[in-house]
Protein backbone atom coordinates (compact mmCIF):
# COMPACT_ATOMS: atom_id res chain seq x y z
CA UNK A 1 0.00 0.00 0.00
CA UNK A 2 1.23 3.50 -0.88
CA UNK A 3 2.64 5.25 2.28
CA UNK A 4 0.47 7.96 1.60
CA UNK A 5 -2.58 6.34 1.19
CA UNK A 6 -3.50 6.95 5.17
CA UNK A 7 -3.18 10.65 4.58
CA UNK A 8 -4.80 10.84 1.55
CA UNK A 9 -7.95 9.30 3.29
CA UNK A 10 -7.76 11.51 5.84
CA UNK A 11 -7.47 14.43 3.96
CA UNK A 12 -11.74 15.05 3.40
CA UNK A 13 -11.67 15.42 7.43
CA UNK A 14 -8.69 17.43 7.89
CA UNK A 15 -9.96 19.97 4.78
CA UNK A 16 -13.37 20.55 6.47
CA UNK A 17 -11.64 21.10 9.86
CA UNK A 18 -9.60 23.82 8.64
CA UNK A 19 -11.87 25.34 6.21
CA UNK A 20 -14.48 25.73 8.81
CA UNK A 21 -11.49 27.52 11.05
CA UNK A 22 -11.06 29.70 8.37
CA UNK A 23 -14.68 31.82 9.69
CA UNK A 24 -13.34 31.89 13.30
CA UNK A 25 -10.57 33.48 12.07
CA UNK A 26 -11.90 35.96 10.36
CA UNK A 27 -14.03 36.69 13.49
CA UNK A 28 -11.31 37.25 15.55
CA UNK A 29 -9.03 39.67 13.06
CA UNK A 30 -11.86 41.85 11.77
CA UNK A 31 -12.12 44.35 15.01
CA UNK A 32 -8.42 45.10 14.18
CA UNK A 33 -8.57 45.55 10.15
CA UNK A 34 -11.54 46.04 7.30
CA UNK A 35 -11.91 43.15 5.29
CA UNK A 36 -9.90 44.51 1.53
CA UNK A 37 -7.32 45.49 4.10
CA UNK A 38 -6.61 42.21 6.22
CA UNK A 39 -7.04 40.33 3.22
CA UNK A 40 -4.64 41.97 1.02
CA UNK A 41 -2.10 41.56 3.81
CA UNK A 42 -2.83 37.82 4.22
CA UNK A 43 -2.39 37.17 0.49
CA UNK A 44 0.78 39.07 -0.06
CA UNK A 45 2.38 37.44 2.73
CA UNK A 46 0.63 33.90 1.34
CA UNK A 47 2.22 34.57 -1.93
CA UNK A 48 5.84 35.43 -0.85
CA UNK A 49 5.89 32.16 1.17
CA UNK A 50 4.52 29.86 -1.01
CA UNK A 51 6.62 31.86 -3.99
CA UNK A 52 9.19 30.65 -1.84
CA UNK A 53 8.84 27.51 -1.21
CA UNK A 54 8.47 26.82 -4.93
CA UNK A 55 11.45 28.42 -5.68
CA UNK A 56 13.56 26.06 -3.28
CA UNK A 57 12.15 23.52 -4.83
CA UNK A 58 13.04 24.73 -8.12
CA UNK A 59 9.27 24.06 -9.18
CA UNK A 60 8.35 24.77 -12.75
CA UNK A 61 6.36 27.79 -13.22
CA UNK A 62 3.60 27.89 -16.04
CA UNK A 63 4.95 28.89 -19.19
CA UNK A 64 2.97 31.55 -21.64
CA UNK A 65 0.70 34.51 -20.34
CA UNK A 66 -2.44 32.74 -21.38
CA UNK A 67 -1.58 29.47 -18.57
CA UNK A 68 -1.01 32.12 -16.02
CA UNK A 69 -3.99 34.03 -16.52
CA UNK A 70 -6.22 30.92 -16.05
CA UNK A 71 -4.35 30.20 -13.01
CA UNK A 72 -5.03 33.61 -11.87
CA UNK A 73 -8.54 33.74 -12.65
CA UNK A 74 -9.61 30.33 -10.42
CA UNK A 75 -7.67 32.65 -7.31
CA UNK A 76 -9.36 35.51 -8.18
CA UNK A 77 -12.94 33.72 -7.78
CA UNK A 78 -11.58 31.51 -5.02
CA UNK A 79 -9.64 33.85 -3.11
CA UNK A 80 -10.87 37.88 -4.05
CA UNK A 81 -14.77 37.03 -4.39
CA UNK A 82 -14.98 34.15 -1.77
CA UNK A 83 -13.34 35.19 0.85
CA UNK A 84 -13.99 39.13 -0.02
CA UNK A 85 -17.51 38.06 -0.11
CA UNK A 86 -17.39 36.14 3.36
CA UNK A 87 -15.11 39.26 5.47
CA UNK A 88 -17.23 41.59 4.32
CA UNK A 89 -20.63 39.60 5.56
CA UNK A 90 -18.42 39.24 9.05
CA UNK A 91 -17.45 43.04 9.17
CA UNK A 92 -21.24 43.54 8.29
CA UNK A 93 -22.59 41.71 11.57
CA UNK A 94 -23.54 38.12 10.32
CA UNK A 95 -22.08 35.69 12.67
CA UNK A 96 -19.65 33.04 11.72
CA UNK A 97 -21.99 29.96 11.19
CA UNK A 98 -24.81 31.99 9.75
CA UNK A 99 -21.75 32.93 6.62
CA UNK A 100 -20.46 29.37 6.80
CA UNK A 101 -24.49 28.09 6.29
CA UNK A 102 -24.74 30.13 3.23
CA UNK A 103 -21.38 29.85 1.45
CA UNK A 104 -22.31 25.88 2.01
CA UNK A 105 -25.09 25.72 -0.17
CA UNK A 106 -22.64 25.61 -2.53
CA UNK A 107 -22.44 21.99 -3.27
CA UNK A 108 -26.51 22.77 -4.09
CA UNK A 109 -25.24 25.42 -6.83
CA UNK A 110 -22.13 23.61 -7.98
CA UNK A 111 -25.17 20.92 -9.00
CA UNK A 112 -26.95 23.05 -11.10
CA UNK A 113 -23.97 24.88 -12.75
CA UNK A 114 -21.86 21.58 -13.17
CA UNK A 115 -24.02 19.80 -16.13
CA UNK A 116 -23.54 23.35 -18.33
CA UNK A 117 -20.21 23.32 -17.36
CA UNK A 118 -18.67 20.03 -16.37
CA UNK A 119 -21.35 17.81 -18.44
CA UNK A 120 -22.58 16.33 -15.15
CA UNK A 121 -26.30 15.50 -15.27
CA UNK A 122 -28.92 16.28 -12.52
CA UNK A 123 -31.67 13.97 -11.68
CA UNK A 124 -35.07 14.43 -10.39
CA UNK A 125 -33.39 13.78 -6.43
CA UNK A 126 -31.19 16.23 -6.74
CA UNK A 127 -33.50 18.70 -8.36
CA UNK A 128 -35.74 17.87 -5.01
CA UNK A 129 -32.62 18.20 -3.11
CA UNK A 130 -31.57 21.99 -4.60
CA UNK A 131 -35.13 23.19 -4.02
CA UNK A 132 -35.25 21.78 -0.51
CA UNK A 133 -31.96 23.55 0.45
CA UNK A 134 -33.21 27.22 -0.61
CA UNK A 135 -35.78 26.68 2.28
CA UNK A 136 -33.37 25.68 4.96
CA UNK A 137 -31.39 28.57 4.18
CA UNK A 138 -34.78 30.73 3.61
CA UNK A 139 -35.54 29.66 7.45
CA UNK A 140 -31.84 30.50 8.59
CA UNK A 141 -31.45 34.05 7.13
CA UNK A 142 -35.10 34.43 7.49
CA UNK A 143 -34.86 34.28 11.51
CA UNK A 144 -31.73 36.44 11.57
CA UNK A 145 -33.08 39.38 9.19
CA UNK A 146 -36.18 39.42 11.43
CA UNK A 147 -33.84 39.55 14.34
CA UNK A 148 -32.23 42.46 13.06
CA UNK A 149 -28.66 40.23 13.52
CA UNK A 150 -28.35 40.28 10.15
CA UNK A 151 -28.58 42.96 7.42
CA UNK A 152 -29.60 42.17 2.89
CA UNK A 153 -26.27 43.62 2.82
CA UNK A 154 -24.49 40.98 4.39
CA UNK A 155 -26.44 38.41 2.50
CA UNK A 156 -26.13 40.21 -0.52
CA UNK A 157 -21.76 39.86 0.16
CA UNK A 158 -22.31 36.30 1.18
CA UNK A 159 -24.11 35.53 -2.50
CA UNK A 160 -21.27 36.89 -3.83
CA UNK A 161 -19.18 34.55 -2.18
CA UNK A 162 -21.05 31.51 -2.97
CA UNK A 163 -21.34 32.20 -6.40
CA UNK A 164 -17.34 32.86 -6.53
CA UNK A 165 -16.47 29.87 -4.23
CA UNK A 166 -18.61 27.58 -7.10
CA UNK A 167 -17.35 29.16 -9.94
CA UNK A 168 -13.87 28.94 -9.10
CA UNK A 169 -14.00 25.41 -7.77
CA UNK A 170 -15.65 24.30 -11.16
CA UNK A 171 -12.81 26.44 -13.09
CA UNK A 172 -9.93 24.63 -11.18
CA UNK A 173 -11.00 21.60 -12.00
CA UNK A 174 -11.35 22.40 -15.80
CA UNK A 175 -8.43 24.65 -16.28
CA UNK A 176 -6.19 24.22 -13.03
CA UNK A 177 -4.79 20.84 -13.26
CA UNK A 178 -1.49 20.13 -14.41
CA UNK A 179 0.17 23.51 -11.89
CA UNK A 180 2.48 22.77 -8.80
CA UNK A 181 0.75 23.80 -6.04
CA UNK A 182 2.98 26.08 -4.63
CA UNK A 183 3.65 27.82 -7.54
CA UNK A 184 -0.30 28.39 -8.32
CA UNK A 185 -0.69 29.43 -4.75
CA UNK A 186 1.96 31.85 -5.46
CA UNK A 187 0.24 33.27 -8.76
CA UNK A 188 -3.19 33.23 -7.59
CA UNK A 189 -2.74 35.06 -3.74
CA UNK A 190 -0.54 38.04 -5.88
CA UNK A 191 -3.01 38.28 -8.13
CA UNK A 192 -6.02 38.52 -5.46
CA UNK A 193 -3.67 41.08 -3.48
CA UNK A 194 -3.36 43.82 -5.98
CA UNK A 195 -7.66 43.23 -6.69
CA UNK A 196 -8.22 42.83 -3.39
CA UNK A 197 -5.41 46.20 -2.09
CA UNK A 198 -7.20 48.33 -5.26
CA UNK A 199 -10.45 47.74 -3.10
CA UNK A 200 -8.97 49.06 -0.12
CA UNK A 201 -7.71 51.96 -1.43
CA UNK A 202 -11.06 52.92 -2.94
CA UNK A 203 -13.24 51.77 0.34
CA UNK A 204 -11.71 51.36 3.24
CA UNK A 205 -8.69 53.69 5.71
CA UNK A 206 -6.57 51.04 5.25
CA UNK A 207 -5.87 51.46 9.11
CA UNK A 208 -4.31 47.80 11.08
CA UNK A 209 -4.66 48.08 14.61
CA UNK A 210 -1.85 45.96 15.53
CA UNK A 211 -2.33 43.30 18.61
CA UNK A 212 -1.38 39.90 19.53
CA UNK A 213 -4.89 38.41 18.52
CA UNK A 214 -4.59 40.11 15.07
CA UNK A 215 -1.17 38.57 14.60
CA UNK A 216 -2.82 35.28 15.70
CA UNK A 217 -5.61 35.30 13.69
CA UNK A 218 -3.49 36.48 10.37
CA UNK A 219 -0.74 33.92 10.79
CA UNK A 220 -3.53 31.10 11.28
CA UNK A 221 -5.07 32.30 8.38
CA UNK A 222 -2.14 32.07 6.45
CA UNK A 223 -0.78 28.86 7.53
CA UNK A 224 -3.41 27.29 8.26
CA UNK A 225 -5.88 27.97 5.61
CA UNK A 226 -3.88 29.73 2.31
CA UNK A 227 -1.33 26.94 2.28
CA UNK A 228 -3.24 23.81 4.24
CA UNK A 229 -6.38 23.88 3.84
CA UNK A 230 -6.40 25.39 0.23
CA UNK A 231 -3.31 22.98 -0.62
CA UNK A 232 -5.68 20.61 0.31
CA UNK A 233 -8.38 21.78 -1.72
CA UNK A 234 -7.16 21.85 -4.95
CA UNK A 235 -5.84 18.05 -3.97
CA UNK A 236 -8.67 16.81 -3.32
CA UNK A 237 -9.88 18.57 -6.90
CA UNK A 238 -7.71 17.08 -8.48
CA UNK A 239 -8.10 13.89 -7.53
CA UNK A 240 -12.31 13.68 -7.63
CA UNK A 241 -15.32 15.20 -9.22
CA UNK A 242 -16.26 18.33 -8.49
CA UNK A 243 -19.65 17.44 -6.73
CA UNK A 244 -17.89 14.96 -4.60
CA UNK A 245 -15.08 17.60 -3.56
CA UNK A 246 -18.44 20.27 -2.85
CA UNK A 247 -19.98 17.85 -0.76
CA UNK A 248 -17.62 18.74 1.11
CA UNK A 249 -18.48 22.71 2.05
CA UNK A 250 -21.83 21.01 3.78
CA UNK A 251 -20.06 19.72 6.50
CA UNK A 252 -18.49 23.22 7.48
CA UNK A 253 -21.73 25.11 8.87
CA UNK A 254 -22.73 22.96 11.90
CA UNK A 255 -18.70 22.43 12.56
CA UNK A 256 -18.48 26.35 12.63
CA UNK A 257 -21.51 27.09 14.21
CA UNK A 258 -20.31 24.92 17.15
CA UNK A 259 -16.95 26.82 17.05
CA UNK A 260 -18.55 30.09 17.00
CA UNK A 261 -20.71 29.03 20.19
CA UNK A 262 -18.22 27.99 22.16
CA UNK A 263 -15.57 31.28 21.16
CA UNK A 264 -18.20 34.08 20.84
CA UNK A 265 -21.41 33.07 22.24
CA UNK A 266 -22.98 32.89 18.64
CA UNK A 267 -26.34 31.39 19.04
CA UNK A 268 -28.86 29.97 16.67
CA UNK A 269 -32.59 30.03 17.34
CA UNK A 270 -35.13 27.16 16.96
CA UNK A 271 -36.19 27.96 13.54
CA UNK A 272 -32.34 28.33 12.33
CA UNK A 273 -31.15 25.70 13.80
CA UNK A 274 -34.04 23.61 11.77
CA UNK A 275 -33.25 25.45 8.71
CA UNK A 276 -29.44 24.16 9.29
CA UNK A 277 -30.88 20.92 9.39
CA UNK A 278 -32.98 21.07 6.03
CA UNK A 279 -29.59 22.45 4.55
CA UNK A 280 -27.47 19.28 5.54
CA UNK A 281 -30.10 16.93 4.50
CA UNK A 282 -30.80 18.81 1.14
CA UNK A 283 -26.59 18.66 0.03
CA UNK A 284 -26.57 14.63 1.41
CA UNK A 285 -29.11 13.90 -1.21
CA UNK A 286 -28.26 16.08 -3.61
CA UNK A 287 -24.24 14.13 -3.30
CA UNK A 288 -25.57 10.97 -2.48
CA UNK A 289 -23.94 8.10 -4.52
CA UNK A 290 -26.52 6.87 -7.62
CA UNK A 291 -27.59 3.29 -7.58
CA UNK A 292 -26.10 1.27 -10.47
CA UNK A 293 -29.20 0.32 -12.60
CA UNK A 294 -28.72 -3.38 -13.78
CA UNK A 295 -26.83 -4.43 -16.84
CA UNK A 296 -28.77 -5.74 -20.10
Amino acid sequence: MNALTPLIQLAPALFVLLWSTGFIGARLGLPYAEPFTFLALRMVIASLLLAGLALMAKAPWPRGWRRVGQVALAGLLIHAAYLGGVFSAIELGMGAGVAALIVGTQPLLTAVLAPRLLGERITPRQGFGFALGLVGVALVVGERLGGGTTTPAGVACTGVALLGITLGTLYQKRYGGGVDLRVAGAIQYAATALVLYALALAFETRQIHWSGEFVFALAWLVLVLSVGAVGLLYTLIQRGAASRVASLFYLTPPLTALIAWALFGETLGPTALVGMAVVVAAVALVNAPQRQGRQV
